[in-house]
């Protein structure tokens, strides 16, 4: 049963996708695809019941049983109806259905499409047994779920039961307490896993009921949430194998035992003294007495703290109402003087719901994260706390730089640039957005597009300038272009990529620039992608495709997927990651096939029903019986194929290219056309014969915006008749 793959959705906090996306795959899953606030993955039974037991981030675990299409209210009984209930349960299961409707087009009330998978399974032990297993809605043996997104239902069995969240250890609780899973989130968010390997000190300067000092010393000592809860797995479902379950905890039991050895100090403080008492009850509660130190003390009122250097996560009080933000200023300056006075060589990551308080604290972050708690939208700040010998470290190279001021030239670039990353960081923030582009020639002089990717490579196409421009002054202007990235974004000269991009054709197009081969890892929503900074102009993922990736995954599930001019597989890897059955993706060069073949294992798509061809796009077209559910096609501009005297000029050939696609294209499949051609125009009898719908605004994204024109994109279907 265990090698069996199934597909599962697990839900987390909001803005957590990436850190539980992260969570799955080092627990084994993969497929992942990640949303604001959850991830959907497959895996084995082992995998699933590893996520019970392991994972700190995840609220519930959803095993999917049947996706379909809900035309109206019956489809919802008929496709429920088609599961075969008796593998999943039996007559003396007590059951529970629940249900989310997001913006539904079969029904408007959750209880109603609830009553109707009621009764399909209901009649269904009916039709086949004469009897009915029972419905309990406080405490079932089974929870059965049916999620109404659009059109599509999706029904699932959920093995998580309670929420994961749900520790057990709380057994006494007070105001504005976190939940145990965004607590962890906050604590792995601010590299407390790191801190704590390497033997740093944990302490909470609020610690309320003790969330956040148990959690941390749950992650210290490799503790497994499910040994706390005293979880059983779940063992209302028919198909649970019991002794695989034991097996898995017995592995934790023994990681525990290893891990509570090396927990370092951690210590919660608070001035409330019932909070205090509370924390004490909780802690004993989680099996961790004498491992953490709760004790009642005013922020206000303390001498300096000796422990080893470590972080400090703190949520402080932050206020509903205006009289109680403004009695709040105080308490938040204090926390900055006492951070910036006692706590030298530490790291501190301070959770608040109001921004003008977070300022109040006087210290310059270095990252800030959008976090929701409940309803109420947070930031999370995280600050480094200099020693000494680290601020002098940084004093001298800061007087070194002073010794050397930027140049007129490259300060101007760096204040626009400074400009564009004040609105740039915050949206990509909020977006988990990390590779970005963060220039697009928003000066004349400095005519280039600047690339951002995970804040540790900058990829630099200088347009290339007017043969009337002195060579000189072009020489110049990309010296100030350097220097004010390097300034402005605090890299090193060895992490930016300078190339210049000329108008190419034929052979050129993708002319070799080095020979170094150096790929680096990059992600995206989910997806990780293998980045070239050195040896082409392009870096091996197109940016501004980034919401066109993302709709084809969105698009794709079980389609037969098609990516003709493919290049490195990064919309099939979407595909793929979205559900598609198969994917086939077809480009004439070595090196991309290649690259794409690479990019699909590293997201663990392997075997038959990935295919990645290589030939040539247009010969390939004409020979293929194949047909598709969703072909992306992006072809280039010009192509002049190796050995061929065959050509490919987008605006001349597209008419034909497209109606070839069209071909190949199921009865009700779609066509995802873009090109980057700027003065092309699609033709009349393409818009003539197809239903075509103009995607191009729409699938601008905002770092992309200056420049509408980057790439023009169409949804392309046959016409009803």
């Amino acid at each position: 049963m265990d090698n069996l793959k199934y597909r599962f959705f697990a839900n987390c906090p909001k803005n957590m996708g990436e850190l539980s996306a992260k969570e799955i795959q080092e627990l084994g899953g993969t497929d992942i695809k990640t949303a604001p606030a959850g991830v959907s993955f497959s895996g084995s039974l082992k995998m699933a019941y590893n996520m019970l037991i392991w994972s700190r981030i995840s609220g519930r675990l959803f095993l999917e049983l049947s996706t379909f299409d809900t035309e109206n209210q019956e489809s919802i009984y008929i496709n429920a109806g088609k599961i075969d209930w008796q593998k999943e349960m039996d007559l003396k299961t007590s059951f529970s259905i629940s249900c989310d409707l997001i913006k539904s087009t079969a029904v408007n009330h959750p209880n109603f499409a609830s009553q109707r998978v009621k009764d399909a399974i209901v009649d269904q032990f009916r039709d086949k047994t004469g009897e009915r297993p029972s419905v309990d809605s406080e405490n079932p043996d089974l929870k059965i779920h049916l999620l109404l997104k659009y059109d599509i239902g999706t029904l699932s069995i959920e093995l998580s039961g309670n929420s994961l969240h749900k520790r057990g250890y709380r057994k006494s609780g007070g105001p504005a307490t976190l939940k145990e899973n965004l607590a962890a989130a906050l604590l792995i968010r601010s590299g407390w896993v790191k801190i704590a390997e390497k033997g740093g000190s944990f302490l909470d300067l609020f610690c309320g009921t003790g969330t956040l000092p148990i959690e941390a010393a749950l992650i210290a000592g490799d503790i497994a949430p499910a040994l706390v809860s005293k979880s059983k797995g779940p063992s209302g479902w028919l198909r649970h194998n019991t002794e695989l379950w034991e097996e898995l905890i017995q592995e934790a039991e023994e990681r525990q035992t290893k891990g509570k050895e090396k927990i370092p100090s951690i210590v919660g403080w608070d001035n409330n003294k019932t909070a205090v008492t509370s924390a004490i009850f909780n802690i004993e509660a989680a099996g961790l007495t004498h491992l953490v130190h709760i004790e009642k003390r005013d922020i206000n009122r303390y001498d300096q703290y000796g422990a080893q250097p470590g972080l400090i996560v703190s949520n402080p009080p932050y206020g509903e109402r205006l009289g109680e933000i403004e009695q709040l200023f105080p308490l938040y300056q204090t926390i900055g003087s006492r951070l910036t006075k006692d706590f030298k060589g530490w790291r501190a990551a301070i959770l608040s719901g109001n921004e003008q308080l977070s300022r109040s604290i006087g210290l310059k972050p270095d990252k800030v994260n959008n976090i929701l708690n409940g309803k109420i939208e947070c930031t999370l700040a995280t600050y480094s706390i200099y020693s000494e010998q680290e601020h002098s470290k940084i004093k001298e190279e800061m007087q070194k730089k002073e010794k050397k001021p930027l140049s007129s030239g490259a300060q101007m670039f760096s204040n626009r640039l400074k400009k564009n990353l004040k609105k740039l960081n915050k949206w990509s923030d909020k977006n988990q957005i990390s590779c970005f582009r963060i220039y697009d020639a928003d000066m004349p002089e400095y005519s280039a597009a600047i690339d951002y990717y995970e804040g540790k490579w900058v990829n630099v196409q200088e347009y290339a300038a007017p043969s009337e421009i002195e060579a000189e002054k072009t020489s110049r202007h990309l010296q100030e272009i350097l220097e004010g990235l390097i300034f402005t974004l605090d890299l090193h000269k060895k992490q930016i990529f300078m190339k210049t991009r000329k108008r190419q054709s034929g052979s050129n197009q993708y002319e070799r620039l080095s020979l170094k081969g150096d790929k680096q890892e990059i992600y995206e929503n989910g997806n990780k992608f293998l980045t070239n900074f050195s040896d082409y102009l392009d870096t091996g993922i197109f940016l501004d495709h980034r919401i066109t990736r993302e709709l084809i995954g969105n698009m794709a599930k079980n389609t037969d997927f098609l990516n003709l001019f493919a290049y490195t597989g990064t919309a099939t890897v979407y595909a793929a990651s979205g559900g598609a059955k198969t994917t086939t993706s077809v480009d004439n060069s070595k090196t991309y096939t290649q690259w794409a073949k690479e990019n699909m294992e590293l997201n663990g798509f392997t075997g038959n029903n990935h295919q990645i061809i290589r030939d040539d796009c247009l010969s390939w077209l004409d020979s293929t019986k194949n047909t598709y559910d969703l072909i992306f096609l992006d072809p280039p501009t010009f192509s002049n194929t190796k050995g061929s005297e065959r050509t490919l000029d987008i605006q001349r050939d597209h008419s034909n290219l497209i109606k070839s696609c069209i071909r190949i294209l199921k009865k009700e499949g779609t066509l995802i056309f873009s090109t980057n051609f700027r003065k092309f125009k699609i033709d009349d009898v393409i818009v003539s014969n197809y239903e075509i719908k103009d995607l191009s605004k729409e699938t601008i994204p905002m770092d992309f915006e200056r420049n509408q024109k980057v790439h023009y994109c169409w949804n392309i279907k046959r016409k009803n008749k």
